[in-house]
């Protein structure tokens, strides 16, 4: 059973100070433990059937494991893979560390973009990591359908287990992570110390949301279900899990148009 309960960074209200540094922390980690590394097969496979080199990233939160992806994209592509950075609420200062890192790979839009209504103009494989559970399943199909019209493939990843012990590794460790590893985060915020140590809102709200988040996964005959409902036959989707290192199972939606189709 799926629980739509809400998350903080969803609303609108939230402070972007106490935003960011939720999704910087998740940034620091997704990429510290490879969390996504697994997939890096089916995004190089996505791109190689229709024939792309340039992604755009929806719901970019603080950049999350993109870093990591980009090594390991470029590791295994033939020819230089580009991607760009988007956002409702694009984390900015983020975006530009990682621009910086990784020059000519990583860009950014600072406008904000809403992954149901994607620029026309903005070309290329659309990606999403930890996101797709944030929507409710007529927004998922608005997405996927916005991708479709505009031709454009998808890889869309969540990863969790949707557990009770998921939920309690979530509230044990997540707070501890929090107090041994701020101080390194970059770019570095006086901010993201005071709401950690001083008033303890970015760990509390974060842990909130990374339980809300495990409620809210959806399965992968879920995802399939939505694509099935854009109704277009030179799609190709697939769906599935892939564990990653830590045991925990990564679920993934992949469509793109059938190029080869006569």
């Amino acid at each position: 059973m799926r629980y739509h309960l809400f998350e903080f960074e969803d609303l609108k209200w939230f402070p972007n100070s106490i935003r960011e540094g939720g999704t910087d922390y998740l940034r620091y980690f997704l990429n510290a433990v490879e969390f996504y590394k697994p997939i890096i097969p089916l995004i190089s496979e996505t791109l190689c059937e229709i024939k792309e080199h340039h992604i755009i990233d929806l719901c970019s939160g603080g950049g999350g494991a993109i870093e990591q992806i980009n090594k390991e994209l470029q590791k295994n592509s033939k020819e230089p893979i580009t991607i760009t950075l988007t956002d409702k609420f694009p984390n900015t200062n983020a975006y530009k560390h990682l621009k910086e890192k990784n020059k000519n790979q990583i860009d950014f839009l600072d406008d904000s973009i809403d992954a149901k209504n994607v620029p026309e103009d903005l070309k290329g494989l659309r990606t999403m990591f930890s996101a797709i559970h944030h929507f409710d399943p007529d927004t998922i199909i608005k997405i996927l359908k916005n991708s479709v019209e505009h031709n454009a493939g998808i890889c869309f990843f969540d990863g969790g287990d949707k557990n009770i012990f998921t939920i309690l590794g979530i509230i044990m460790f997540h707070p501890i992570a929090f107090l041994l590893c701020t101080p390194f985060f970059k770019p570095f915020k006086f901010s993201r110390l005071f709401f950690t140590y001083v008033i303890p809102l970015i760990p509390l709200t974060t842990v909130w949301d990374g339980c809300v988040s495990i409620l809210r996964l959806y399965s992968p005959n879920e995802l399939l279900g939505f694509a099935k409902q854009v109704e277009d036959n030179n799609y190709i989707w697939k769906s599935g899990k892939v564990r990653n290192k830590l045991g925990m199972n990564i679920t993934y939606l992949i469509g793109y148009p059938n190029i080869n189709k006569e």
